[in-house]
């Protein structure tokens, strides 16, 4: 049992049987009255996503989840095939489940499968990925990485805002926790 004051974003409890990820948590203390635990919250089997108030003495179950080493195959229709780098075995994930990480899913790209009594309830990715840019406007001359940038589209269809002097072809390093660009590869 944790007390909601300790959860934080990613994290994972059980509540009423459903299993329930933390997106968000914000410690808020109103001019009167108690202090709550403000929370955006995401039902993973539903999907469905709710704004909450805990009191922060309010106990949850943490979830114990299971994580193995997998690599993205492809993705059919509706459905996204990730291979167990040990075993070999495919497991397959709506992609609704995973809808914004998906944006970062590049062939071969090694993620961790995470599991809550043998259920497969979501993927959790690398901190940084290799993208290629593959449109963005034409370099403007005398442009420095000081200025406020310009959006590019990569090959997955994530929009990033890169530099200026980044131009169409370049591989850069991509942020998936923000989707912010990091760096040229």
């Amino acid at each position: 049992m944790t007390e909601a004051i300790e959860l934080k974003a990613g994290m994972i409890f059980e509540k009423d049987g459903k299993l329930i990820k933390v997106l968000e948590t914000n410690h808020h203390k109103p001019g009167k009255g108690n202090t709550v635990m403000q929370m955006k919250l995401n039902d993973i089997r539903s999907g469905s996503i709710v704004q909450t108030t805990m009191r922060p003495t309010e106990k949850v179950d943490l979830a114990i989840v299971d994580k193995k080493k997998a690599q993205f195959l492809y993705q059919q229709d509706d459905i996204v095939f990730f291979m167990d780098l040990d075993t070999y075995e495919q497991y397959e994930l709506p992609a609704q489940l995973i809808e914004a990480e998906s944006k970062y899913l590049l062939p071969d790209l090694q993620v961790q499968l995470n599991f809550c009594k043998n259920e497969l309830i979501g993927i959790d990715l690398p901190t940084t990925v290799e993208m290629t840019v593959i449109e963005t406007e034409p370099i403007i001359k005398g442009a420095t990485a000081a200025s406020g940038g310009k959006p590019a589209t990569m090959e997955t269809g994530l929009v990033v805002v890169v530099p200026d002097f980044i131009k169409n072809g370049e591989k850069l390093i991509i942020n998936t926790g923000t989707g912010s660009y990091k760096q040229r590869a």
